[in-house]
């Protein structure tokens, strides 16, 4: 492949080579991937770290790397399994497996080596090239944004019922505030949705914490109180809504939360994470975080705007999207120009010199 290409082919094939470089050169202007990976379409001797090895389901031989590769303590070695309609991603010890929308393209691998030279991991990859279509470089954006054509995580539960209740398409300004004292203060500034994310507090404390905030939101009518993490909690305490992590899918009961009237928003990273996240159609979706933050350790690297632009296009006609991560006012409009309807800040808020000025001039940046 071309000069600082993130991927090559084993063994050296020139028609997945040039199909990979005519699909990257529609992709537009990308950082690359730092890391160089070897796609593997045949078994090599021995792989190598960074290695991902693709390999048809019934590979008797492959199959036994790819179980290696789901283990704890595997190798930096990833392998595809794939189908007509179904592919498995093996590593980093993990198993991920999508159904896809339709029979896998023929340019698919080529196509999956663009997307990493993109800079995506390789489950973000995988998600967009089970979406691609032979051809679509032709397009006047050959990026993959239609819902119907993205594969679907397997093996995920259903969605619970009843479904969560709505909340509007536009949060607007979406203060995160470490405790209720600040809470009323950008409510008292005619903020109308907050988040409350109180790390560490004794139970006691952080039940009050709760309990002061939903009161809080109460003297507005039009107000929007989410509570970070704690659903059970907030459950008691009658909450707007609850926020919840990707970790959170594993543990917390969505069926409850639903149950008790509560709006869930959910966090995500990228495709692979949206996906999961919109399998139970959450009341929004948070993507981020868009730039570098220091608030909260957050695993996955800064999106960047063009990032949020594309998850913007594939999300947004399915749930209301709400931007995180390091946002200020200076770069708010070139936020909302990804086509979030909202945007989520802490620092902006909790550590300007002056809160209340800081908040009407981050108000007025809205639209409306």
């Amino acid at each position: 492949m071309s000069a600082g290409f993130a991927a090559t082919f084993w063994p050296p094939a020139d028609e997945l080579t040039e199909a990979a470089e005519r699909i990257r050169a529609r992709l537009g202007d990308w950082p690359r991937d730092a890391a160089a990976r070897r796609l593997c379409v045949a078994l090599p001797g021995l792989p190598a770290d960074g290695d991902v090895l693709i390999v048809s389901e019934g590979d008797h031989a492959a199959r036994a790397l790819a179980s290696a590769a789901s283990r704890p303590a595997a190798p930096d070695v990833a392998v595809i399994e794939f189908g007509e309609r179904r592919a498995v991603l093996h590593g980093a010890g993990a198993r991920v497996a999508f159904d896809a929308a339709h029979p896998l393209a023929d340019d698919w691998i080529p196509a999956f080596a663009a997307f990493l030279d993109c800079g995506f991991a390789p489950v973000d990859a995988l998600v967009l090239a089970l979406a691609w279509r032979d051809g679509d470089e032709a397009a006047d954006d050959a990026w993959p944004a239609d819902a119907a054509r993205f594969p679907r995580v397997a093996g995920l539960p259903a969605a619970p019922e009843p479904a969560f209740a709505p909340c509007p398409a536009r949060l607007g300004l979406y203060p995160v505030v470490p405790s209720a004292e600040w809470g009323e203060r950008v409510l008292d500034c005619g903020v109308r949705t907050v988040q409350l994310r109180v790390k560490g507090a004794a139970p006691d404390l952080l039940r009050a914490e709760v309990v002061r905030a939903v009161a809080a939101g109460r003297r507005y009518p039009d107000a929007r109180v989410f509570i970070n993490d704690h659903w059970q909690i907030a459950a008691d305490a009658g909450a707007y809504g609850v926020h919840l992590g990707q970790e959170d899918l594993e543990t917390a009961d969505l069926a409850a939360i639903a149950r008790a009237g509560l709006r869930l928003g959910l966090s995500s990273h990228g495709y692979y994470e949206m996906l999961r996240a919109l399998h139970v159609h959450p009341s929004y979706l948070a993507l981020g975080p868009v730039f570098a933050t220091t608030t909260k350790a957050v695993a996955a690297p800064p999106q960047g705007l063009a990032r949020i632009a594309r998850y913007a296009r594939f999300a947004g006609p399915l749930a209301p999207l709400v931007a995180i991560g390091g946002i200020g006012q200076e770069v708010l409009p070139a936020v909302l120009a990804t086509g979030v309807g909202s945007v989520a800040v802490v620092s902006a808020v909790t550590g300007a010199a002056d809160y209340r000025a800081a908040l009407i001039a981050l108000q007025q940046l809205f639209p409306g």
